[in-house]
């Protein structure tokens, strides 16, 4: 076929040539153009075989790119907030992706290094040395990718040590049913908190109700320890049991409930989220500048709250 044209793409795509040459040229004038008519350039540019448009635009070293799955950024503003805080710090401009598989991978070295918080990494941006930095710990990658997350195992074991120090001996578990890296590190800390005590924990966090909890308190479980996930269903069956914190039993939440939940301050941990995405800005901007990168884990400050109490 020859040296493909701009009046090639410009026929396959159905515009003019002149909007494929603002298309291709990064719009840089401002030009007001229609995202459906910037993409059908874009993949017209790709089925023909034009050299990569995207791959044009010079890096700076300024522009930062975020993936996420829509779920995710419900959950997770506090993450968002702070990246976007950072980035205004050091200057970076944001951008958010929303397609997947080699859409995503293509689309998403128009920055120049990207943030992925909760979706899937397309192998293609693993293997092509892009800058990626990973917010939370994730088993398929391992050290591929450089991480930020908080540091869940000192503090999980802090919490039961500070049950201790309150004269608790039979602690029972309650953990989150999802297998994640994040409920793997928590469990972990509390396990060698445990043993190191001799505490008997048993991990249980699925068919909770009255029974259940009047059954625990019979065998002399004076403390609960749950994950953030499994905070709401205990203290549902506590209220059904007639059980009360920390008077019946104490309480202490591997997390921290969202602000506005009824009743006393849960005694355990914050998770810096704000911080996180801070970090990870500063991570990827140090990947990017320099191609240092590697994994930081954030501390995760007591909250002291009101649900722990002496064992009578």
């Amino acid at each position: 076929m020859g040296r493909v044209r701009q009046a090639d793409i410009a026929r396959v795509a159905g515009v003019s040539q002149a909007t494929v040459s603002v298309v291709l040229g990064g719009n840089r004038t401002g030009v007001r153009l229609a995202e459906s008519t910037r993409l059908r350039v874009l993949e017209a540019a790709r089925r023909l075989g034009y050299a990569d448009p995207l791959a044009k635009r010079p890096a700076c070293q300024d522009l930062f790119g975020i993936c996420a799955a829509t779920p995710v950024f419900e959950a997770h503003q506090a993450v968002l907030a702070g990246i976007a805080a950072e980035a205004a710090a050091l200057g970076k401009d944001l951008i958010m992706f929303a397609a997947a598989g080699p859409a995503l991978a293509r689309r998403t070295r128009l920055a120049d290094g990207c943030l992925f918080l909760g979706g899937p990494v397309p192998e293609e941006l693993l293997t092509g040395g892009f800058p990626i930095v990973h917010i939370g710990r994730c088993a398929e990658l391992g050290d591929r990718v450089p991480c930020v997350d908080a540091d869940y195992a000192p503090a999980s074991a802090e919490v039961v040590a500070r049950l201790v120090r309150a004269g608790h001996r039979r602690i029972r578990y309650l953990r989150e049913p999802a297998d994640t890296p994040a409920a793997r590190e928590r469990e972990r800390g509390i396990r060698a908190e445990a043993g190191a005590v001799g505490l008997v924990v048993a991990a249980d966090g699925t068919g909770l109700g009255a029974a259940a909890i009047r059954g625990w308190l019979a065998e002399g479980v004076t403390a609960l320890v749950v994950d953030e996930a499994v905070l709401a269903p205990a203290q549902r069956a506590l209220r059904a049991a007639g059980a009360t914190v920390p008077g019946d039993v104490s309480l202490a939440v591997l997390g921290r409930p969202p602000s506005g939940t009824p009743g006393p301050e849960i005694s355990g941990f914050e998770v810096p989220r704000r911080a996180l995405g801070r970090e990870a800005v500063r991570l990827l901007a140090s990947l990017v500048g320099t191609g240092a990168g590697g994994h930081r884990l954030l501390a995760c400050p007591p909250v002291a709250g009101e649900t722990i109490a002496p064992v009578a």
